[in-house]
């Protein structure tokens, strides 16, 4: 731009100046010669004066004697010719010469003279060898025009003259070029800093950067544009800082949403994806700006998402995944009415609900199938009970056995129902303490007493005395451990041994209860704990077994911050073992802790 500006200011410059010396030294040249003319003018107007007051004289020697004396005077060449063209005198001419000289009448400046008063003329002089301007007047003697007087002077001295005014003209236009020029490049060095200087601010701009200002000060049209850069840039950072801030936001919101999110441009690629859904596919940070079915790999998703895109309609499916996350996506689709192939994709997992729903399923037919048979036992019973009751007593004894047993059955399989409902509603409120295992197993040991010993199963206390306290709600352990020895005692055969043990590992107790039964079929053992599961339906529920037991003791060693696991072979006993936590003096619960559901 510097360069620009200097080159059309020095081209203007140059113009101007070379049109001025034109005119200037045109105009100087015509003023000179008219200055120079006049001037001739005047000295003829005196000379034809003096030679009209000179005494009448008829001879050449008189006649070149006075040309010669005005000659010196008038410092220009005097001739004096007579009405008739003939040369009677000639400064520049000595007097053997004038008789040689042609006849002057029909000289113009000569014609001029006598017609006008005054004659001009410009021409080559073979006398003196050089062009000469000629000013001629007329002259009167005896009361009548005699002759005329002519002055002349080379043009060599004018020419000389507007030599010396052309060369003045010269250098005052180059001085004059000169320092136009340095105040050009000036000029366009102050423009061209101020160019630069708003070109860096509108590259920043490009850049993002809308903090850089111009500052321009002045009311040129550059400043005013400086002015309207910075305007622009202040506009710009605040919509740019409430468009980052509502993106950031939206951001947040889409990376906070459990359900996976995923969004397609106009040319059918992935540009949004969420963090949720990165964990639901097991995607990588490379996904966008591929095709949905190359991010979710599967034929289904993608097959959605493109008629979603094609058809312009929502779509939606429940589709399952396999691989090394199985999940069960519910899938809806919408096409985005500003973008014609752009789709919005929410993916929610309904995984755990679906397992809910047949969990919720097995429970109700679980629950129904327990409940129906004591139903059916004790609707039996009573129905014969009104029949044989009056004329045989021992039978009807036998059916009232038969309903309290059921009714027994029913009693406890309605108590674990709410027991493991109330566990899992959190209503369970558990009331930490310290628990010395030893003694709490010695006395949970004197319940299953008598049972043991009709059994002849021996009970070991293997819990060392010196063992750390526990840290546990002493009616949650003592359901945990009754509902594991009880077990124990019931599938145990005659002579058995259970045992009951803690040990420190880890960091934590670990609380063990073993018998010499004749153990679990290891494909029945990942399935131990859940509701209504038996191993051996027809004898559980001859014990009189509800299916819950195991349930609800899972559950409760979670509540108590523990894990439980089992052990088992095939006729070489079961070991069912959790941990609990160790107590520490320092711990502190809160009062809510205390207070029981």
């Amino acid at each position: 731009m510097r360069a620009k500006l200097f080159v059309v200011s020095l081209a203007a410059i140059v113009l101007a100046v070379g049109i001025a010396h034109t005119y200037l030294s045109r105009t100087l040249e015509g003023m000179l010669a008219q200055r120079i003319e006049d001037d001739l003018s005047v000295r003829a107007g005196l000379v034809a004066r003096d030679v009209a007051a000179a005494p009448l004289t008829s001879s050449v020697a008189g006649w070149h004697a006075l040309a010669d004396e005005l000659g010196r005077s008038a410092h220009v060449r005097v001739t004096i010719i007579d009405r008739g063209g003939q040369v009677l005198g000639d400064s520049d001419v000595s007097p053997d010469q004038l008789a040689s000289i042609d006849n002057h009448a029909a000289r113009p400046e000569v014609q001029g003279a006598l017609s006008t008063g005054r004659g001009v003329a410009t021409r080559y002089s073979t006398t003196v060898r050089a062009r000469m301007l000629y000013v001629a007047a007329p002259f009167s003697q005896g009361g009548a025009v005699r002759g005329v007087v002519r002055v002349a002077l080379p043009l060599v001295e004018i020419e000389k003259a507007e030599s010396q005014l052309n060369h003045a003209l010269f250098w005052g236009s180059a001085i004059a070029l000169v320092v136009a020029s340095l105040m050009s490049a000036v000029s366009a060095e102050m423009a061209s800093r101020t160019a630069r200087r708003l070109t860096e601010v509108a590259r920043a701009m490009a850049r993002g950067d809308f903090t850089a200002r111009a500052q321009s000060a002045g009311g040129d049209e550059l400043a005013l544009l400086g002015r309207a850069l910075d305007q622009l840039a202040e506009s710009l950072s605040r919509t740019l800082d409430k468009l980052r801030a509502e993106r950031d936001f939206v951001g947040r919101i889409v990376n906070g949403m459990q359900e996976g999110v995923l969004l397609t441009g106009n040319d059918g690629k992935v540009v949004l994806l969420n963090s949720a859904l990165r964990q639901m596919l097991l995607l990588g940070a490379d996904a966008r700006g591929k095709s949905p079915a190359d991010v979710v790999s599967n034929e289904e998703i993608a097959a959605l998402i493109h008629d979603a895109s094609a058809k312009g309609h929502t779509a939606s499916a429940e589709i399952e995944l396999s691989g090394l996350k199985p999940r069960r996506l519910l899938v809806r689709a919408v096409p985005l009415l500003d973008e014609p192939r752009g789709v919005l994709a929410v993916f929610v997992d309904v995984t755990e609900i679906r397992r809910l729903e047949t969990l919720r399923r097995d429970f109700v037919a679980n629950a129904s199938h327990e409940l129906r048979t004591p139903v059916t036992a004790v609707r039996s019973a009573a129905e014969t009970l009104r029949g044989a009751a009056a004329s045989d007593p021992e039978a009807a004894a036998h059916f009232i056995d038969i309903i309290e047993r059921n009714a027994e059955r029913l009693q406890r399989l309605v108590e674990d129902l709410l027991d493991l409902s109330r566990i899992e509603a959190r209503e369970f409120r558990l009331s930490f303490e310290d628990v010395d295992l030893h003694a709490f197993a010695a006395q949970m040991f004197t319940l299953f007493r008598d049972r043991a010993e009709k059994k002849r199963i021996r009970l070991q206390n293997e819990v060392p005395r010196d063992l750390e306290l526990a840290l546990a709600d002493r009616r949650a352990l003592e359901q945990i451990l009754t509902n594991l020895v009880d077990n124990a005692l019931k599938y145990s055969p005659e002579g058995a041994e259970i045992s009951v043990g803690a040990v420190r590992e880890a960091g934590v107790l670990r609380v063990f209860v073993r018998d010499t039964g004749p153990g679990i079929e290891q494909r029945h053992l990942p399935r131990l704990f859940e509701r209504f599961y038996r191993v051996d339906t027809g004898r559980s529920r001859e014990l009189g077994g509800t299916g819950l037991g195991l349930s609800i003791v899972k559950h409760l060693v979670e509540a108590l911050g523990g894990m439980i696991g089992v052990e088992s072979a095939t006729g070489k006993g079961t070991t069912f073992a959790f941990t609990l936590p160790i107590w520490r003096e320092d711990q502190q619960f809160d009062d809510d802790d205390d207070d029981e559901g």
